[in-house]
């Protein structure tokens, strides 16, 4: 279903994560460490003395400066409350002694108390008697077991002497399934925080999610899938002129169809349907999972491959940039791979000998250029190293090489070399340039504007063995190169689709 894409799972996951979170933080933070707790904060800690040890300016008039032993006193204002999710009685203390709770006043001896609890909680005060409990000596206050209900406090205001302001103040004390901890204080010269712990983490959960949600939007691949998607394993193999289409192609069906694998494996054209066809002889499910490419038709004696006619490709002829020649003849040419012509300078060029470079046998750039622009086979090999003859007899220097790559590196390597190449290959490449033949330039562009004639192109074929099933990978494959965004690559890397108007007119005519 449409709705269970995986964007919209991500999304709605996102969204129930983000209520789920803060639904619980909210729990948490009212219920969880709050059952039953007493918490205290120290809301003032001041010099009232002349406050050496600190440093710190202090003036001081009346009682504060005429009463013994205000030379090092301070004030500390100590709050106690209940900010737990139960009300405390005068039984929930755990301390064995009368009172329920000790303070600590590190390094400070105690001078006097103070007991102020808010308007509405005048029963507080009757707890806080030494019959209670409520008793001080040296840096210790014992504090009566006061009840408090949720959300009561009260304030003890204690005057120190002997030690800094700062030192710890402790709170020591225990609750029936409960806990006494300290809270972090907000004091008087403090700036209250805008929200709350809980409330700064609910609202970073809640951003995440948000950002999360427009993100997926934002980024997410709209360009719908292609019609009929399929998964499985596929090896390309056949034409290496057309492998940078095809492994491009590959790449992009692999990313709209997930859980398609597509191995692109070029060989040659003619190897590459040889391999096709042994694959499907062996075959006992019908069809095997391999197309093969090729440039120009496939040989004869092979009925049982079926082809799927995919582009024009152009080729041109390539010559070192030594040589300023720059338009040939088709005779010229004929009698060049004749041996007819053993030197430029028999063309208007430099005394340089020619060096023809060739590809392999089963080259379909090879077979191509024999049938549309030779009329007939190239002569015979006479050179493994492009430069030398191993032939004595043979009237030039002829090699063979296995790719394309191959021959257009060698090709700007030595002066006078001449080669051949896919069209697309060949431009920008280094130290070489193209051929016009008759005066006509290699063009996709003048060929699909009906402006040239040039005779070195060819159908890109390719055949499946046999049939393949509707719903198999290499079906859909061989229709994602024909339609869409295939034929987009297709023409991205110099070749005319053969499913455009001029494309559909110049395939069919062969």
């Amino acid at each position: 279903m449409e709705w269970l894409s995986a964007e919209n799972v991500v999304a709605v996951g996102t969204a129930v994560i983000g209520v789920v979170a803060s639904a619980v933080m909210v729990w948490y933070e009212r219920r969880v460490p709050r059952r039953k707790r007493i918490g205290y904060r120290v809301q003032m800690d001041n010099p009232i003395g002349d406050d050496v040890r600190s440093g710190r300016a202090n003036v001081r008039l009346g009682l504060f400066d005429e009463t013994p032993g205000m030379t090092d006193a301070t004030l500390v204002l100590l709050r106690i409350e209940n900010d737990g999710s139960q009300s405390i009685a005068g039984d929930d203390y755990t301390s064995r002694e009368r009172h329920g709770l000790t303070a600590v006043f590190t390094d400070r001896t105690i001078r006097g108390v103070s007991v102020t609890q808010p308007p509405g909680t005048d029963h507080l005060m009757d707890h806080f008697t030494p019959a209670a409990g409520l008793s001080y000596e040296d840096g210790v206050l014992r504090i009566p077991r006061v009840p408090l209900n949720r959300g009561e406090h009260f304030k003890l205001l204690v005057l120190l002497s002997g030690g800094d302001v700062g030192r710890e103040i402790r709170l020591i004390g225990g609750l029936r399934d409960g806990e006494v901890s300290p809270n972090r204080s907000t004091t008087p010269d403090d700036q209250p925080p805008l929200f709350s712990r809980a409330a700064r983490l609910i609202t970073v959960l809640l951003t995440a999610c948000v950002v999360t949600l427009a993100l997926i939007v934002v980024l997410r691949d709209d360009t719908p899938r292609p019609v009929g998607c399929e998964t499985g394993t596929l090896t390309v193999t056949g034409s290496t002129a057309f492998e940078p289409v095809m492994r491009e192609l590959a790449k992009k069906y692999q990313e709209d169809c997930e859980g398609s694998t597509i191995v692109v494996d070029p060989h040659g054209s003619t190897a590459g349907v040889r391999e096709l066809a042994a694959a499907g002889a062996k075959s006992k499910a019908g069809s095997p999972p391999v197309v093969a490419l090729s440039d120009g038709p496939k040989p004869s004696g092979l009925p049982q491959l079926r082809e799927n006619r995919v582009a024009v490709s152009v080729f041109a002829l390539v010559v070192n940039d030594d040589i300023p020649v720059r338009n040939l003849s088709l005779t010229d040419v004929r009698r060049l791979y004749r041996g007819e012509i053993r030197n430029w300078k028999q063309l208007g060029g430099p005394d340089r000998p020619v060096l023809l470079v060739s590809r392999d046998a089963n080259s379909g750039t090879r077979q191509v250029f024999q049938r549309r622009v030779l009329g007939r086979g190239e002569i015979a090999n006479s050179s493994l190293d492009c430069v030398h003859k191993d032939d004595p007899t043979a009237p030039v220097v002829r090699c063979e090489l296995d790719s394309t790559d191959q021959v257009l590196n060698t090709v700007a390597k030595l002066p006078g070399a001449i080669g051949y190449s896919e069209l697309n290959s060949a431009t920008g490449f280094t130290g070489l340039h193209k051929l016009s033949l008759d005066g006509h330039t290699p063009s996709v562009e003048d060929l699909e504007h009906g402006t040239s004639d040039y005779p070195y192109r060819e159908i890109e074929y390719a055949y499946t063995y046999g049939q393949p099933p509707a719903d198999s990978l290499a079906s859909s494959f061989l229709s994602y190169i024909s339609r869409g965004s295939g034929q987009d690559v297709i023409r991205t890397h110099g070749h005319l689709p053969c499913g455009t108007p001029v494309g559909l007119r110049i395939c069919g005519d062969g």
